[in-house]
Parts: structure tokens; sequence; C-alpha cells
């Protein structure tokens, strides 16, 4: 077992917590995970909760890193690391990205590494105001702060009979099975008009889905017959945001025979494919811009456009060849 230390991620604690339900001892999960057993003790008696919680658990650990860092900055201390992440940003490179090529580029210098937490911290706290604005402009986003924009009231879900992220198959975690996609709605001019986004998670395949509105039925019927085009084993389940829009999941179920699970309030890291996807999307559909004048031929050709180029992630392959080939190799099975 490796003695470098390394900060627990959100994927351990979502397997810690389905261990735990499953009966498994800290012991026995240490040695699943390749941790020290002391080190998943100590995860398992921090929770604050009746029950150990990943989503908890994580975001008091994020409370606690950021609250201990906030006063300093270990890209500010190093002038060669804020040489490459100012160069990269004014590429309009993201946080993460840069995080990744460093890793990539110093995989032996701790130094010259920084998370992308700390890349955002130092745009959002420690520049300087003028070279704040002008990063920040860099950013896809483009927020004036970093952090959520919604007041409790507002986290508060108004789905019935929802089933959480936490109860979906160990299997949706990784991208080997086929047949998982991850949902949401993009929105345009004064939150007057929608465009349905369905990505599927191992080949990154798009369906763009056109909607007169964002009610509930109107969201279903036409979700429904996208999926009901699909092959069967390419229908298994969909982990969508918490918009009301998704209320009739259960009728939406019964007539696909797709499985919903529900995201955490405001936790879009848990479909990140969908939220990568959303963010290429708006080369296509700026913010701020009327949806409802794009027509569903248009929706299709951009739909097409996205599917057909080719992802580093997959080889230099598009999501349509990877979709594709998935569906021929259980065929031949």
């Amino acid at each position: 077992m490796s003695q470098n230390f390394k900060r627990m991620n959100l994927q351990e604690r979502v397997q810690i917590e389905k261990y735990l339900d499953k009966g498994l001892s800290a012991c026995s999960i240490a040695i699943l995970l390749n941790r020290h057993k002391s080190t998943i003790s100590r995860e398992i008696q921090n929770t604050h909760y009746n029950s150990y919680s990943a989503f908890h658990s994580h975001m008091r650990s994020a409370k606690i890193c950021s609250e201990k860092n906030y006063g300093r900055s270990k890209i500010l201390s190093n002038k060669i690391l804020l040489k490459y992440v100012l160069s990269k940003l004014r590429k309009k490179w993201s946080p993460e990205q840069i995080s990744l090529s460093l890793k990539k580029k110093y995989p032996n210098e701790k130094s010259m590494q920084a998370s992308h937490e700390t890349i955002y911290f130092y745009i959002y706290l420690h520049s300087k105001k003028s070279l704040k604005e002008e990063l920040i402009k860099q950013l896809r986003q483009k927020r004036k702060t970093r952090g959520s924009r919604h007041t409790k009231a507002v986290r508060d879900v108004k789905i019935s009979d929802r089933t959480t992220i936490d109860e979906r198959p160990v299997e949706v975690l990784g991208r080997e099975i086929p047949g998982h996609w991850e949902g949401d709605l993009i929105v345009g001019k004064e939150n007057k008009s929608f465009i349905g986004t369905l990505t599927e998670r191992s080949s990154r395949a798009l369906i763009l889905v056109h909607l007169q509105n964002k009610e509930a039925e109107t969201v279903r019927k036409a979700f429904e017959a996208e999926f009901k085009k699909l092959p069967k084993l390419m229908r298994k389940s969909l982990t969508y945001d918490n918009g009301t829009e998704m209320a009739q999941h259960k009728l939406f179920t019964k007539n696909t025979k797709v499985k919903v699970y529900f995201a955490h309030p405001y936790s879009p890291w848990e479909r990140p494919t969908n939220e990568n996807t959303n963010g290429l999307l708006r080369d296509y559909f700026p913010k701020g811009t009327d949806l409802s004048v794009h027509s569903k031929a248009y929706l299709k050709k951009v739909q097409r456009e996205l599917n057909e180029r080719p992802r580093k992630v997959l080889d230099v392959r598009s999501p349509s060849e990877v979709f594709n080939e998935m569906i021929i190799a259980k065929i031949e099975l």
C-alpha cells in the first residue's frame, strides 16, 4: 500500500456509503479501497449524521480544506506556477484542464501542481481586482462570485417519490456498462425557453430534445419518445437534476423501463458527462438567447455535429462510433 498521502475523493466516499449499507466493516472497506483502516475509520466517525452520507462528508471536507487555505495561495508563492496558470487561463483553459495538465507535465513536482479549487481560489480570492475581472471573463461561467447562488428555500426538493443517486447501482459509477444516461435542461432568455439534453455516460453520445415548455408532462412525453428510439440494451438508467420538469418520473419509468435517479440538489459534479456537454452546447445556444427560435431539425443537426466530433477521452473516436460499437458488441455476444 502506498504511503503517500492522497485526499479522499467523492467516488471513494460513495463506495464507502454503499459498502456500509451492505454491512462491511471499516477494515474490509479499507482493503477494497486500498486505504489504511484508520483512514476509513476516521472518515466514518467524523460524520455528523445518524448514518454515513458520502455527499455530506464530501461537503464537510471541502469546507474544512477551503477554510484552512483561505488566507494563502500556493500559486502566488510560486512564480513559475503562477506564470503557467495565467498563460492557460488567458487561453480560456478551465481550471480543471490546467490542473490535469500540471499533473501530466510535472508528475514528480508537488510544488508545480494545483487542484482546480486552488486555481479558483486564486482567481476569486487572491488575485488583484483588475486581474480578477480579466480572469473571470476567461471562465466559461463568468460568475462574479464562487459558490452556490441559491438560497436554502430554493434548494428544497419538490419532487415526490424521488430515488436519490445514493441508491444507484455501483455499475453506474464506472463507464464500462453502456445504457446509463444523465439529463438536464439548458435554459434560454428570461427562463422562458428550454432544450432537453441527454448524454450517455460510456460513449458521451448526446440527444437533444425539442421542448415547447418545461411542464412535467411535456418533458416526460418528449423524453419518452427519444428513449423509445434506442435499443433496449442502451436503456438502463437516467441520472437527473432536481428540476420539477421530471416530476412525472415514475410514469416515465413505467413507459420506458428506464429507472430515474436524482442527484443531490445543486451538485452538478454528480452528472459530469451532461454538465460538460451542456458547456459545449453553449457555443451553439449562448446564454441569454431565445432557444424557442431553434427548430427540431436544427437541434438534430447540432446533435449530429457533436456526436461526430472526435474526443480525446474516447481515443480520438467520436461518440457515434463508440455508441454503435457498443451496440454491435452486445449483439455479437
